[in-house]
């Protein structure tokens, strides 16, 4: 009998927590100004542009039960899609394009409520005060910057585990048990600079199980005490193929960033490599991946790492199901 048939029904998604009303449950100021935004922008849809939303109703695919305001077209998904089964099909989508600029699009609202004001006080400092326009200057740079969102190619090998997020290694450490997994683990840490990419991805294919949010204190992430006690997403995922282990991905906030993105829900099945949100600003990721079962740990403590390229570990695949 091979391995499959004897294993066991695989269990069941966890319901979305109460306290996730967003992509962005931390919310923020530009996350509320965004809201506003998009609430005037609807109105003027249903104002002078009734063809379209009429056209975009047509078009809609699924049920917008659950999402915490009207959904007229896929710009109102962004923080809501997490929230109501609906989608467009791409070819309908007129924001797509978006999705090939090289920054996050979870950032283009900071770019925009930031950048313009510092792109007009570096303008204005340039004529009247010439030695102070390299200041506002050098923030809008770090701003583009920061929610830069490079092409990655994600390897190919089967049982490879790559890394959730940019930056550096500093922390392999072996725990007894781990309560999602279910027994022994390993927990790889992650420290981002404000200069890494902040974009987290898949460290496998694999299906979202769980999903919890813990709001919490904004210590710096260099602390060992950050890692307790910040503001934290904990995604529990399970391989999409057998023997279907189980992992934690924890994104962690930091003193710079407060806000936490995860574009996931329960149930969704993940490529290996995809983008699933975003820290904004220096912070901290962990990933726990079950000890045993031909786990050999191939990244080292100071390595930099890249999410969706660097491959932190790798599984025996004699281990796997025939």
């Amino acid at each position: 009998m091979s391995q499959i048939s004897a294993m066991p029904d695989r269990s069941s998604p966890e319901p979305l927590p109460s306290n996730v009303r967003s992509v962005q449950p931390g919310e923020g100021f530009c996350y509320r100004v965004e809201l506003a935004w998009g609430r005037w922008r609807r109105w003027w849809l249903k104002t002078f542009r009734a063809g379209y939303v009429r056209r975009m109703a047509e078009k809609r695919i699924g049920s917008t039960e659950g999402a915490p305001y009207e959904i007229l077209d896929p710009r109102d998904l962004k923080y809501a899609r997490i929230l109501c089964d609906c989608r467009w099909e791409p070819e309908d989508d007129p924001f797509r394009w978006r999705g090939r600029i090289p920054f996050a699009r979870w950032g283009l609202a900071e770019m925009q409520i930031m950048g313009w004001p510092l792109l007009a006080l570096t303008i204005l400092a340039a004529v009247y005060f010439p030695y102070v326009a390299a200041a506002p200057a050098a923030v809008l740079g770090l701003i583009v910057y920061f929610f830069r969102d490079p092409s990655r190619q994600i390897p190919q090998e089967s049982g490879v585990v790559v890394s959730p997020a940019d930056g550096k290694l500093v922390e392999i450490t072996e725990l007894e048990h781990d309560e999602f997994i279910g027994g022994p683990a390993i927990r790889l840490g992650i420290f981002l600079s404000i200069f890494n990419v902040h974009l987290n991805r898949a460290p496998v294919a694999s299906r979202v199980m769980s999903l919890q949010y813990n709001p919490g204190k904004f210590l710096n992430a260099l602390k060992p005490a950050s890692a307790r006690e910040n503001e934290n997403m904990l995604i529990g995922l399970e391989e999409a193929v057998a023997p279907h282990r189980r992992l934690t991905v924890r994104v962690i906030s930091g003193a710079i960033a407060r806000r936490i993105v995860c574009d996931l829900k329960p149930g969704e099945e993940l490529a290996r490599g995809q983008k699933i949100g975003m820290i904004k600003l220096g912070s901290r990721t962990e990933i726990v991946l079950p000890a045993g079962d031909g786990l050999e740990i191939l990244a080292q403590i100071g390595e930099n790492v890249q999410a969706g390229t660097t491959i932190l570990a790798r599984w025996n695949e004699s281990s796997r199901a025939d």
